[in-house]
């Protein structure tokens, strides 16, 4: 039997596109020597005449940048929505699950040796996620930039290979998928009180 199932697969790459860009968060995941590291930072999406490039930053004390000293091959997940899926909520009799929304990359990572590229990366990189109606400009000279330079490294990501696993209860009746799609929309209002709880838990564990 194949897997993942042909209907969980998203089969358009600007579907892809459109959750990386509205959920940039990417985790970072690279091996080497028997040694798996992982990151989490925000990357933005440049088209070329391929698949395009994802553009990023890690702190130079991360310890994932000892796989990076030549190119290498990375596996990106950008996570969209998600949600448990109670029985309770079709009207068929159903067992429990878990839909969401996932965009899996795979790549090659280049260090980008040009401080001043990366200083306009990180100008391109602001401006992308302040959106249209931008509260906040990076400007190019701004002094606390020009001192984290030192501390931050730029690189960029081929993009080789891209794979959408959208598990939003397609093998389901319509009337079951719409269901499905407002309890996942139920969930994200409610997550500002699970926010709420993990700062207070965290000021709690700091005490």
């Amino acid at each position: 039997m194949k897997y993942p199932p042909e209907h969980h697969q998203e089969a358009n790459f600007e579907n892809i596109l459109s959750l990386i860009n509205s959920s940039p968060l990417a985790t970072i995941i690279s091996s080497l020597d028997d040694q798996i590291e992982a990151s989490h930072t925000p990357l933005v999406y440049k088209k070329n005449a391929e698949l395009g490039v994802l553009i990023g930053h890690l702190d130079k004390y991360n310890p994932q940048l000892n796989h990076f000293k030549k190119d290498h091959p990375v596996e990106l997940i950008f996570h969209g929505p998600e949600v448990y899926i109670s029985p309770a909520v079709y009207g068929t009799t159903q067992l429990p699950t878990w839909n969401y929304f996932k965009a899996h990359i795979k790549g090659v990572l280049t260090i980008e040796k040009d401080q001043e590229k990366v200083r306009q990366s990180l100008i391109d990189m602001t401006t992308f996620l302040e959106g249209d109606s931008p509260a906040y400009t990076l400007e190019k000279d701004n002094p606390r930039m020009a001192r984290a330079l030192d501390y931050i490294v730029g690189f960029h990501i081929k993009i080789t290979h891209w794979e959408g696993k959208y598990k939003i209860s397609q093998d389901k009746r319509k009337d079951d998928r719409e269901r499905a799609k407002n309890a996942m929309i139920d969930a994200k209002s409610k997550s500002l009180d699970q926010i709420e709880r993990l700062y207070q838990l965290h000021q709690t564990m700091k005490r």
